[in-house]
């Protein structure tokens, strides 16, 4: 799975700022969970080619009462779950008897730390920093979070501190040829009863008790000749329903499943109200680019009132999971469950196909035939050709002038327009357009004197017709 490292630290020493920076993420909520942003904060970086996922933690003030004492927890509890710990201490506070109680609990712990000595802009680092060797964690690393003086280099050191285990793909996601599959919802919507179902026998733990999964669980399926790879992840719901702190961390395991994932089923519950949730979780799996089959569960027993409720919000709520297939299903019961396999497989088959580059562009050009792009600033956007740029999700690269102009109405047709010329289902898919140089740009005039001449005497001919 991919690495993950823990910010943690006192109130106030830049762990948030730290985390904007290695997530380049200005809002610091890559997955906006409602609920969790008081406490926690998961985001995505990469450093070359090497992913990770980053947590940002509450401050640690040492205090016990019942915020305090539950945010301790929490962060504690990401220390345990990460590969490596940002140990962040302010440099212009010095070193004090909070950072060394913290200090002394992560050696305890055995984590990998590196020391962050944060806000050393404008101050002599050899001085200040002397005190904090004192807490037996290695050299401490002096950066500047808020001016970004020093991050790369953070950020290239933790990279050779990460394990092994954490640097290197599991067999899962290193290319078992099998389609993985991950299903993701809130908690109790029914995802180990449909895995169950799915398996036909009482693979994973089922308890009707919402947070029963704390962790994601590879599961392998053979079935019509075709292997799966079954991934059962833990809910994720609002702070204020969770009752206990463990449950809290699976959401990183959720994540990383659905990063790991060809395929995404995302369990809704036809018994309750589609959730902020819901739509937090749909627009993370959308931005990864995740294959998504909608699957609405507990839909028998419902009247037809509920049922036309439902479809209403899946329309009003979820309009941007246009592109993912919607099947309604019994998990308990069985009703529907039969029908994903075949879905999950033509949604694998249309995020993975390969597009060739002159159908490509001759769907291009029927759609610029049928609808012509707007003009800016008195010229046309002119869209030339188009070529596969990736697959999972499917990239499809358009090459023309002026394409930065191009407005999203424009790019919105044109994705609807290659999903249905190339029955792409189940699937979001990405358009990028680039523009190419101009060949006369920068070039001076190269007419003969003569050809001048005889370019000036025609302007006046024509000018001397029209009057």
């Amino acid at each position: 799975m991919l690495p993950v490292i823990a910010l943690v630290g006192r109130p106030n020493v830049g762990k948030s700022t730290l985390f904007n920076r290695i997530t380049r993420s200005r809002d610091a909520l890559v997955a906006d969970f409602p609920g969790l942003t008081r406490d926690r904060q998961y985001g995505d970086g990469r450093l070359g080619e090497r992913p990770y996922i980053a947590i940002d933690t509450g401050g640690l003030t040492g205090e016990n009462g019942d915020l305090e004492g539950m945010m301790a927890r929490q962060a504690w509890q990401a220390v345990t779950e990460a590969d490596l710990v940002f140990f962040m201490v302010d440099a212009r506070d010095g070193l004090t008897a909070l950072d060394q109680t913290v200090a002394a609990e992560l050696r305890r712990t055995g984590k990998p730390c590196i020391l962050v000595a944060n806000k050393t802009d404008g101050i002599d680092e050899t001085t200040v920093l002397v005190d904090f060797y004192t807490l037996g964690l290695g050299d401490p690393v002096p950066i500047a979070a808020s001016h970004g003086r020093g991050v790369g280099a953070l950020m290239e050191l933790a990279m050779t501190r990460l394990p092994p285990a954490a640097a290197e793909a599991s067999p899962v996601e290193a290319g078992d040829g099998s389609i993985r599959v991950a299903v993701v919802g809130r908690p109790n919507a029914g995802k180990s009863t449909l895995i169950n179902r799915m398996l036909g026998e009482e693979r994973v733990l089922v308890f009707d008790m919402p947070g029963t999964t704390r962790d994601s669980i590879f599961i392998p399926l053979r079935r019509d000749d075709v292997d799966y790879t079954l991934i059962d992840t833990a809910g994720v719901r609002r702070r204020a329903r969770v009752q206990e702190t463990v449950e809290k961390f699976s959401v990183i395991k959720t994540l990383q499943a659905i990063d790991a994932a060809h395929v995404v089923i995302l369990v809704l519950d036809a018994q309750r109200q589609i959730s902020e949730q819901d739509a937090s979780l749909a627009g993370y799996i959308t931005e990864k680019g995740r294959a998504l089959i909608v699957a609405v569960n507990k839909w028998d027993g419902l009247d037809s009132h509920s049922r036309d409720t439902i479809r209403e919000q899946l329309n009003r709520r979820l309009p941007f999971l246009d592109f993912a297939t919607r099947t309604f299903i019994s998990a308990k019961h069985g009703t529907g469950v039969g029908e994903l396999f075949p879905q999950i497989r033509q949604a694998h088959e249309s995020a993975t196909r390969e597009l060739s580059t002159p159908e490509l562009t001759r769907i291009l050009e029927r759609a610029v035939q049928a609808h012509q792009p707007p003009l800016v600033r008195g010229r046309r956007i002119k869209l030339r050709y188009a070529h596969q740029g990736g697959r999972n999700p499917p990239v499809i690269v358009i090459h023309g002038n002026q394409t930065a102009a191009v407005p999203a109405t424009y790019r919105r047709y044109l994705v609807n327009t290659f999903r249905t010329a190339m029955q792409l289902t189940g699937t979001p898919i990405r358009i990028e357009f680039k523009t190419g140089a101009n060949p006369y740009q920068g070039r001076r005039n190269t007419l003969t004197p003569r050809q001048v001449k005889r370019k000036v005497r025609l302007k006046k001919h024509v000018a001397k017709k029209r009057r």
